[in-house]
This record gives structure tokens, C-alpha cells and sequence, in this order.
């Protein structure tokens, strides 16, 4: 029997940047901290954690065509790409992995704008406004994903 437990955690554009945003809206982690926080997440439930983060359109795109075999889900937070990247969509539907989509703020109630997640329906979850524990709880539900 094959274990089922590589999440691969991709971060899109700005999200490098945490520490310097605005703390009232993403809190006071730094990315390195936030993927230390994450790992944590991961290990408790038995899950390997991989981390990739671009502010390059296209290096997100590539990084979803390359994961066939090295993963066996994603927890995704494409951060602005979210509501307009449709070549991200199109790249996770050809990665067909299950995916939970994952944002800091709750963007259902900021801008107008941030409402429109073009990835969402390839997603078997989306879990926003949750801040850094919104990522453990995407991790629960990969796990329960690759558990079925």
C-alpha cells in the first residue's frame, strides 16, 4: 500500500512579502515563519510538506505542470492571481491533484474585486480569513482528501 501524504504548499505573488504587509490584514509572520507554522501543521498530521513561492506568473504555471508524481495534493494561496490568473486555473486542472485553495484575509469581505476566484471550482475547499490556522485547517482537509 502507497502512502498518500506529499502536500505540496504553493504561494503566489506578494506573499514573500508577509512582515510587510499590512498586519491588520495578513498578521505579523513572516513568510519563513509562516512556512515554518505550516510544516508544524503537516508533521502533526502525518503529512510531508513542500514549499514553493513565485512572483512570476509563469514559474507558478510551470511548478503545477511539474507535479505529477511529486505530489499528491496542494494547498494553494495564488494570492492576487486568485481572481484573474486563468493560466493558473488551466495548470491545476491539468495537475488534477485534490486542492484546497487558501487565503490569510477573508476575501469575501475586502474589495469588490477579491471576490472572484477563478480557481475555486477545481477545489474541494477554499478556507480564507482564518490567518495562519486557516492553513492547518487546509491541511485537515487534504488529509481527510487523500484518507477517502
Amino acid at each position: 500500500m502507497s502512502v498518500h501524504n506529499r502536500v505540496e504548499v504553493m504561494h503566489g505573488v506578494n506573499l514573500d512579502q508577509l512582515g510587510r504587509r499590512p498586519a491588520a490584514i495578513y498578521g505579523e509572520l513572516t513568510y519563513d515563519r509562516l512556512e515554518q507554522q505550516i510544516d508544524g501543521y503537516a508533521r502533526e498530521l502525518g503529512l510531508r510538506a513542500r514549499f514553493f513561492q513565485t512572483n512570476a506568473e509563469h514559474e507558478f504555471v510551470e511548478h503545477l505542470h511539474r507535479l505529477e508524481g511529486m505530489a499528491d495534493a496542494i494547498v494553494m494561496n495564488p494570492g492576487a492571481w486568485t481572481h484573474y490568473a486563468w493560466a493558473i486555473r488551466d495548470a491545476l486542472e491539468i495537475a488534477a491533484l485534490p486542492t484546497v485553495e487558501v487565503h490569510l484575509s477573508d476575501v469575501s469581505h475586502r474589495d469588490e474585486w477579491r471576490r472572484l476566484s477563478v480557481v475555486r471550482e477545481l477545489c474541494v475547499a477554499c478556507v480564507s480569513g482564518q490567518g495562519v490556522g486557516g492553513y492547518k485547517a487546509a491541511l485537515e482537509r487534504v488529509k481527510e482528501e487523500l484518507d477517502a
